[in-house]
């Protein structure tokens, strides 16, 4: 009867170590999903980087930034609150150095930022790109080449385009530190405000939707 009673006991060890060390396996593979399991969405590629009234840089007070490109590398953007001058797009071309066959229409130059300040940057809806077209997101799409231009010259553009002269640039890990400090905050990149027409307002209708939950 002892031994009997021994291997009940014996079978019983082995039972509870059977489950525990089925729980730990399960336990194992649950540590194991969340570790590898991606990190929340940390870069801000697509959105508006809207300067705060903390910005101590005079160049970018009341800027709204298009972020055209966020990576661990760091960050582009293109500002679309600074218009600069108005004129015919013909003398837009040739200032790019190109004679298009008649071109029409008037085009609004804007301040894209200070960096690479003698290049052009058309930050446009993606219904017309080209090869070398970049597409952000949400409809949204930026092109350096002025071949684009040539099409809207010919009436064959994108809908909606601004024009800009230069662009803004972070190292990495530099925007995020000016975001820490309070001199930015974001908000999603809304088509209706990136490309509407009243350009001095578009700093306080960014700002205003800061205060509303979205």
């Amino acid at each position: 009867m002892l031994r009997s009673a021994e291997k009940m006991d014996t079978a019983r060890l082995r039972g509870v170590f059977l489950s525990c060390s089925l729980l730990l396996l399960a336990a194992s593979l649950a540590l194991g999903r969340a570790a590898t399991a991606p990190e929340p969405e940390r870069f801000l590629t697509g959105q508006l980087l809207v300067a705060t009234e903390e910005m101590a840089d005079p160049r970018f007070a009341k800027s709204v930034i298009y972020l055209v490109r966020h990576d661990a590398q760091g960050a582009l953007g293109l500002v679309i609150n600074r218009p600069l001058a108005k004129g015919p797009l013909e003398d837009l071309l040739k200032g790019f150095g190109v004679e298009a066959n008649d071109p029409q229409g008037e085009i609004i130059i804007h301040y894209g930022g200070p960096v690479r300040s003698r290049e052009g940057f058309l930050l446009h809806s993606d219904d017309v790109l080209l090869e070398n077209s970049t597409k952000v997101k949400d409809g949204i799409a930026m092109t350096s080449d002025v071949k684009l231009m040539e099409a809207m010259a010919q009436g064959k553009g994108p809908r909606q385009v601004l024009v800009m002269l230069g662009c803004t640039g972070w190292g990495p890990g530099q925007l995020e530190a000016e975001i820490k400090a309070d001199s930015w905050f974001v908000i999603p990149g809304d088509k209706s405000l990136i490309f509407g027409k009243d350009a001095e307002g578009k700093w306080k209708q960014a700002t205003d939707r800061r205060r509303i939950p979205l």
